[in-house]
């Protein structure tokens, strides 16, 4: 208690102990200069001036400092101020910079701008080095501001936004400020500690802002987007960049900064196209002003990001370092155009010579417990860089607005509108809510759950639930059943199930859930209802094979320590065989349908199961190697690594069988990587293995079996989880299992080169595929296929071309995929 007192005492005093300088930035004809860089003299106290061209900037001791005004394509210009407790109200006006063209003298038969590139290439390794390792405050501010909203998008309503946004459907959607604590070491080692977070309209909200989604180093060769987007000071750059020398000026310092232009020398690649600024001494980067397009990123929704960094320069330490940074986009997708700003200030920086070895654990960020109960005066106090009056506008009136919307008045008033019951609710489903005290009752109706398959016809089924949710502890429960029935088969089958998160610290999850129901054979169900109805009404392909069970089950799953997951679970079934009742279709045929044996298709009366029961026992663990993870007052949040695979391990156990035939152990795994080539695109990798032991007589429902897709269709991202081509239970095996996906998607690196087909923004995707049981010759598919087709930016199409051997060459086929 008295550590916590202390510290209170120390953030108060230093609090007030800020003097603080405000002002505006102009240029000569008075118009206001938006995101200049101010810093004070050889420190690294810095801010930079709001789009209206106003800067506040606090200094922790009176007298007299010398404040630097930093502005690309303007002289910098120095103020001395002269302080005391009360703030100093300035005006700067700023000068267009003289770009002087013959400054720099080399050789005149190369390109000048070259040379400069090759000497900043040569020495970014020691200009990197400077800034390996620092500690830093971190400010951010992000808003989204949306521009004319339609109404409605493929006839759904878009009201969720009417009450904040103005009579043309204009607006701020988002609007959020972080305060934190940096510590840093390169290549990405990083801590952060979240000292405030303030969400415009959500006094219990937290700001996704931070350090380490900001951390754009150009010393770096690529920088970190929807694709590794390669720095104009790469060591591979001139592969892809041309430049254009524009001049070079002086610092108030007497640093020569030379302007250069950088020019993709193909637009279709990840590149960047404006301008660098480099010291002419040491060749460090002094500022930059870059964009890229959507298309060269591989976003659709993306038009254009612009990012601007500004670095200031401490002749103590003889470094320049990153105080001021920009990222600006506009984006567009289904008639909704949106736009929006983050803006970072970099300040007090130390450069320590090493951090001890504990310093960087696998919490990388961390939010302090009222990091989101900050009051204004606070924000106020030690806010680097002034709202604008549309941003005050927007805190006032969704503060306003959320405290008439967390009234119960107001929720009861929005629930009797939403609760209004339709007859279409008969048929589409309805949903009673209790805003107030945060629960729901949801009915689901019949018209989304009716599918078809030969073994029940036509069917659907109704539910009814309940969800109750803990906002503040992020936890929930919920309990509900539903009916199926099946016209063809007429049976009614009932299921109920109870769900719970208890803890979203630990991760902590416990189901239990019941009844009879229809089920595939493979638990993974490798074909969905929707096509198999198709496959089956329209094709006369019922690929889909069911058996029954009546089950009471539960599964327990935690979090035991950080990377660390454990799951259990029980299962008591009595399994039955099920068999066609219908041969009915939509387009009439001569073709028959499969029987519902999977292995004996031409059998209408053979059962693949005899009637039994069984206990089910499944023991599991997964490891996510270098889980790193966020902590904040209601929760952890899981990160995951990108540098290491993941790793399932599993055991189950078949016992307490009606005939001791159906017991059975069984020990499997499974490891998850992604590796990411640089800007060569990346590789995904899943592969299982497993092994059953006394199991000759087991159940099929028991087997292993393996995704396979006769439907030549795939949905989302199903392509490393499934083979292409293989028929659904050839291969189901009861004893050992080895079998691999392997995914090369290139993300535009070789596509992007190729003439013609560079017009295309596609993605060239390469696919392996092994499987490997005993008495088996090896099933092995190869793949190739053009993801991110389509037209404009609705690009969701992928197609592929398959070929499958097993002993030699087995078939071929084309795949059409959809990626959401």
């Amino acid at each position: 208690m008295l550590r916590k007192l202390l510290y209170a005492i120390t953030v108060l005093f230093s609090i007030i102990s800020f003097a603080q300088v405000r002002g505006k930035v102009t240029d000569e004809k008075g118009n206001p200069l938006p995101f200049v860089n101010i810093f004070e003299e050889n420190t690294y106290n810095g801010t930079t001036t709001n789009e209206q061209g106003r800067f506040e900037i606090n200094i922790k001791t009176p007298g007299n400092h010398t404040l630097l005004f930093q502005y690309l394509g303007y002289k910098t210009a120095k103020q001395v101020v002269t302080l005391d407790k009360t703030p100093v109200e300035i005006e700067v006006v700023l000068i267009e910079e003289n770009i002087i063209l013959n400054e720099v003298v080399i050789n005149p038969k190369d390109n000048p701008a070259n040379e400069i590139i090759r000497n900043a290439i040569k020495n970014k390794k020691d200009n990197s080095a400077k800034t390996a390792r620092y500690t830093a405050d971190f400010y951010s501010r992000g808003i989204f501001r949306v521009k004319n909203l339609p109404k409605t998008i493929l006839g759904q309503k878009l009201d969720f936004f009417d009450e904040i946004i103005d009579s043309t459907r204009s607006g701020i959607l988002y609007l959020s400020e972080t305060v934190s604590r940096i510590t840093f070491q390169k290549p990405d080692k990083m801590k952060e500690e979240i000292v405030a977070s303030k969400v415009s309209g959500n006094d219990n909200g937290f700001s996704f802002n931070n350090a380490s989604s900001a951390n754009f180093d150009f010393y770096d060769n690529y920088l970190e987007f929807d694709a590794n987007v390669v720095s104009p000071i790469a060591d591979n750059a001139f592969n892809y960049y041309r430049y254009q020398f524009e001049g070079s000026f002086f610092t108030e310092n007497r640093q020569q900064i030379n302007k250069i232009k950088i020019i993709p020398r193909r637009e279709t690649e990840p590149v960047m196209s404006g301008y660098i600024y480099i010291v002419d001494d040491t060749y460090a980067i002094y500022a930059v002003d870059v964009s890229f397009t959507g298309t060269q990123i591989q976003n659709p929704a993306l038009n254009t990001l612009t990012l601007k960094q500004n670095f200031s320069y401490n002749n103590t330490t003889k470094v320049w370092a990153k105080n001021t940074q920009t990222l600006d986009f506009d984006a567009g997708m289904f008639g909704i155009n949106m736009s929006g700003r983050f803006t970072y200030v970099y300040t007090n920086f130390t450069f320590p010579e090493k951090f001890e070895k504990k310093t960087f654990k696998a919490e990388v960020i961390k939010f302090e417990e009222n990091a989101n109960k900050k009051d204004d005066s606070f924000w106020n106090t030690i806010r680097p860089v002034p709202l604008t009056g549309e941003e005050t506008t927007d805190y006032i009136k969704k503060d306003a607005l959320q405290e008439k919307k967390k009234s119960k008045t107001y929720l009861d008033s929005i629930d009797a509108k939403r609760n209004k019951f339709g007859f279409a609710d008969i048929l589409n489903g309805y949903s009673y809510s209790n805003s107030f005290n945060k629960w729901s009752i949801n009915y689901n109706g019949p018209l989304l759950n009716t599918s078809f398959n030969t073994v029940q016809g036509w069917n659907t089924n109704i539910g009814l639930s309940y969800f109750k949710r803990n906002e503040d502890k992020n936890t929930y429960y919920g309990f509900g059943s539903s009916l199926a029935y099946g016209f063809s088969d007429e049976r009614f089958r009932p299921t109920a199930y109870f769900s719970s998160k208890l803890s979203n610290k630990s991760k902590t999850y416990l189901s239990v859930y019941g009844g009879n129901s229809v089920n595939q054979f493979n638990r993974e169900e490798p074909i969905s209802k929707l096509i198999n109805s198709v496959s089956s009404l329209f094709f006369k392909n019922n690929f889909m094979k069911l058996y029954e069970k009546n089950f009471i089950a539960s599964n327990f799953s935690r979090e035991l320590f950080n990377g660390f997951d454990m799951s259990l679970g029980l299962e008591y079934s009595e399994r039955k065989p099920l068999f066609n009742t219908t041969d009915y279709a939509v387009i009439k045929s001569e073709d028959q349908y499969s029987s519902n044996h999977p292995l004996l298709p031409l059998d209408e009366t053979a059962a693949i199961i005899d009637r039994h029961n069984l206990v089910k026992m499944n023991l599991g663990a997964r490891i996510k190697f270098g889980q790193q993870y966020i902590t904040r007052p209601d929760g952890k949040y899981n990160l995951g690594n990108d540098k290491y695979p993941s790793i399932s391990i599993n055991y189950e156990k078949g016992m307490a069988g009606s005939e001791d035939k159906y017991n059975y152990d069984k020990i499997s795994a499974r490891l998850q990587y992604s590796l990411t080539l640089k800007n060569k695109g990346e590789i995904d990798i899943n592969t299982k293995a497993g092994k059953f032991f006394n199991a000759d007589g087991i159940a099929f429902v028991d087997y292993q079996h393996f995704n396979g897709n006769q439907t030549h269709v795939v949905f989302g991202t199903a392509y490393t989880n499934q083979f292409n081509l293989l028929p659904y239970y050839t291969a189901s095996t009861n004893d050992s299992y080895w079998e691999t996906h392997m995914e090369y998607n290139d993300k535009g690196f070789i596509m992007n080169k190729i003439p013609l087909l560079n017009k295309l923004q596609s993605k060239l995707v390469l696919g392996f595929k092994n499987l490997s049981i005993p008495n088996r010759n090896p099933y092995q598919e190869f793949s190739a296929g053009l993801s991110n087709l389509g037209f404009g930016k609705y690009r969701i199409l992928r197609i592929d071309y398959v070929r499958s051997y097993q002993n030699g060459y087995q078939g071929d086929g084309i795949m059409f995929g959809l990626n959401f």
